[in-house]
């Protein structure tokens, strides 16, 4: 799979009060709080403090009522906090004291979504009541590299249950363990999925970035709804080690932030080999120890960039303010060739369920087969204990899509093969590399979610080829740098349309 990558403009909303307390970290970047650690202003321990009570504040789960009694907002986006963090965090600034900084992650606050495993006293449960109690014995390959950059594991996300693979009906943010996500510019709107977690905390500052995961749309989608930075990258740019699985064929990690140069940072921490992930053998040749150093604010200025028309045209409003950035792109220097449609545009959607459902019930039972105290160790396990708990599990949406993976056979089907075959050739000289070929294209754009709502963040997506990370970084901070859009959200009830 491909690289994407979404840098979201968020539309101004109406000037309302934020909660009461002014935050001394609100849109601090990873930059920032490196040169104030330096000078001594701030400790990592102090840091992961002042994350701590915005937490406190921001995000705790109450109701309606409860929430107006307290004059708390309830984002209800991180699943559960590492009671380690002050520790780590202690032992990191001694560290940074005796030996100096590690890198640029060194001491600063992440959260991980809840399908990522730590070997510590958290739980990994893809928001599912099936596997509460249950530890991973290792820490996922994310993780460990977080872990070696000196960051401090804040917690983890919410997300939508199972990584919005158990039903086609299912809503984007809720989880049986977690309950549903926000989204912190209108707590009544969805903030989209499977990433919910991650997306609405990084835009309400509850952190300084975060990890996502995504199989189709579930770090691009949340950046978008929630008005960030996120970066889809290529499969077996990062380690899935550890993570619980959808597809081997289309699984990924990758970084959320509120800027490009913040989204940068983390995914050089992260990008790397891993012997327990096969799919990561060219890691080491394919990446870059500091994408930084792509970072152009000029990037803009004579890349040549395709319009995907077909995905303009489900809102009017959209497609407008689509119009406008293209406009402003073309004074920035950019070539824009429109359109420039994918062949396979529509064609995906039969053989990629197919390919997910026959991976699912595979990948799935190989990472149960790894936590031999979970109550669960197959996806028919999994099932039975969703029917078992239905009131808890299922009170909104069933399970139809892990039914239909349940009867599926092995990989080695002619069905699943045939399938896997016709994607590779959709997504590649059927899709993006055919049109990138046939245009001499840097990146392709197309817009990220929808309608545009006065107040609600609106995406915009650059994807390109495999392992062209570089290049997109390159566009999209260009973009950031000429378009400025952030605007932190405001934790408004609602919005009218």
């Amino acid at each position: 799979m491909l690289p994407a990558l979404a840098a979201a403009r968020a539309m101004v909303a109406d000037p309302t009060p934020s909660p009461s307390k002014t935050f001394e970290f609100e849109e601090a970047t990873i930059t920032d709080l490196q040169r104030r650690m330096t000078a001594g202003e701030i400790s990592a321990h102090s840091l992961t403090e002042a994350y701590l009570g915005r937490v406190s504040e921001i995000d705790d789960n109450c109701s309606r009522t409860a929430c107006e009694k307290q004059k708390a907002v309830g984002l209800n986006s991180i699943i559960e906090i590492n009671p380690d963090a002050l520790a780590i965090s202690k032992s990191l600034d001694k560290e940074r004291k005796a030996k100096g900084p590690r890198g640029p992650m060194h001491g600063i606050p992440v959260l991980i979504k809840d399908n990522i495993d730590t070997a510590d006293r958290m739980q990994t449960t893809a928001g599912s009541l099936a596997l509460v109690g249950s530890k991973p014995a290792q820490d996922s390959g994310v993780a460990r590299k977080l872990r070696d950059a000196g960051a401090v594991i804040l917690g983890k996300t919410n997300l939508s249950e199972w990584a919005n693979i158990r039903s086609s009906h299912s809503s984007s943010g809720w989880s049986a363990r977690g309950g549903l996500t926000r989204n912190p510019y209108a707590l009544d709107r969805n903030p989209c999925g499977s990433s919910s977690g991650s997306g609405a905390a990084v835009s309400a500052n509850l952190c300084t970035v975060a990890v996502g995961t995504e199989t189709d749309g579930s770090i691009v989608c949340p950046s978008s709804a929630n008005g960030i930075v996120g970066i889809k990258p290529t499969v077996g740019l990062l380690s899935r080690a550890g993570i619980i699985p959808i597809s081997h064929s289309q699984d990924t990690p990758g970084p959320m932030a509120r800027t490009v140069r913040d989204a940068a940072i983390l995914l050089g921490a992260l990008a790397g080999s891993d012997a327990r992930d096969t799919a990561t053998a060219e890691a080491d040749s394919k990446m870059q120890k500091d994408y930084t150093r792509f970072l152009d604010p000029n990037g803009l200025q004579g890349a040549r960039i395709g319009v995907a028309r077909k995905y303009f045209g489900f809102s009017d409003s959209v497609d407008a303010l689509m119009n406008h950035l293209i406009d402003e792109m073309k004074s920035a220097g950019t070539v824009i060739v429109d359109p420039a449609d994918l062949e396979s545009h529509g064609k995906f959607d039969d053989t990629e369920l197919l390919v997910l459902l026959y991976e699912l019930k595979a990948d799935l039972n190989t990472y149960l087969a790894s936590r031999p105290d979970a109550r669960v160790h197959t996806l028919a396990d999994v099932v039975a204990f969703n029917e078992q708990n239905k009131g808890k599990e299922m009170p909104y949406f069933g399970q139809d899509l892990f039914l239909k993976a349940q009867k599926k056979g092995s990989l080695t089907n002619k069905e699943y093969v045939d399938a896997l075959s016709a994607n590779h050739k959709l997504s590649r000289e059927g899709g993006i590399d055919g049109v990138m070929d046939k245009f001499h294209l840097d990146a392709i754009l197309a817009p990220t979610g929808g309608p545009a709502i006065f107040g609600m963040p609106v995406g915009i997506s650059f994807f390109g080829r495999a392992w062209s990370e570089p290049v997109l970084l390159k566009i999209a901070y260009g973009f950031e740098q000429l378009v400025k859009a952030r605007t932190p959200p405001k934790f408004l009830d609602t919005i009218k349309i």
